[in-house]
């Protein structure tokens, strides 16, 4: 701590030696231009940047009321469609599978309803029409795969599979 003492007496010091050593014009002159420095450094570090960033959200606040307006209008939509049922699913049938089966070319050995489940068995079809299928019964009719069991085919992406579909909560 005395060393930071007597280091800063030392400048202190050095700097009052060297003021004593201007005539009175020159620490006029460094006065009046250490003045207009530190005016200058003050508005590049403190006033330029907040008029800067005053303008640039003057000319973005439109496009955030806009947006503002529309995430209200979107949250008014929400909160209606909030309150409205949820429509469920017709009800899985054996003709509504097979229909909708037939509709991806693919033909179902057996089919067997029994309450909420269904039994399906396929054989020889084709594995990426059948994935498909299963992904449009998820999203349309929400039928969930319970239980799967697929064997490959001698032919490249054919398979025998037995399913066992759910669906919950249909009319």
């Amino acid at each position: 701590m005395s060393t930071l003492k007597a280091t800063l007496a030392q400048y202190r010091a050095g700097a009052e030696q060297f003021w004593q050593a201007r005539t009175e014009q020159e620490r006029k002159f460094l006065s009046v231009g250490g003045a207009v420095v530190g005016v200058a450094l003050a508005y590049a570090v403190l006033v330029a940047p907040a008029m800067e960033g005053r303008a640039k959200l003057r000319k973005e606040l439109p496009q955030l009321r806009q947006q503002e307006a529309e995430l209200q209008a979107l949250a008014l939509q929400a909160a209606a469609l909030k309150g409205q049922a949820v429509a469920a699913p017709p009800a899985m049938t054996r003709d509504s599978l097979t229909a909708s089966l037939a509709a991806r070319s693919l033909t179902a050995q057996s089919v067997a309803i029994t309450g909420e489940y269904a039994r399906l068995q396929l054989n020889n079809v084709s594995f990426p029409g059948l994935m498909d299928w299963l992904a449009t019964q998820r999203r349309d009719g929400r039928i969930t795969v319970e239980e799967a069991v697929f064997n490959a085919q001698n032919t490249p992406g054919q398979v025998d599979a037995s399913l066992t579909l759910h669906q919950a909560g249909a009319q």
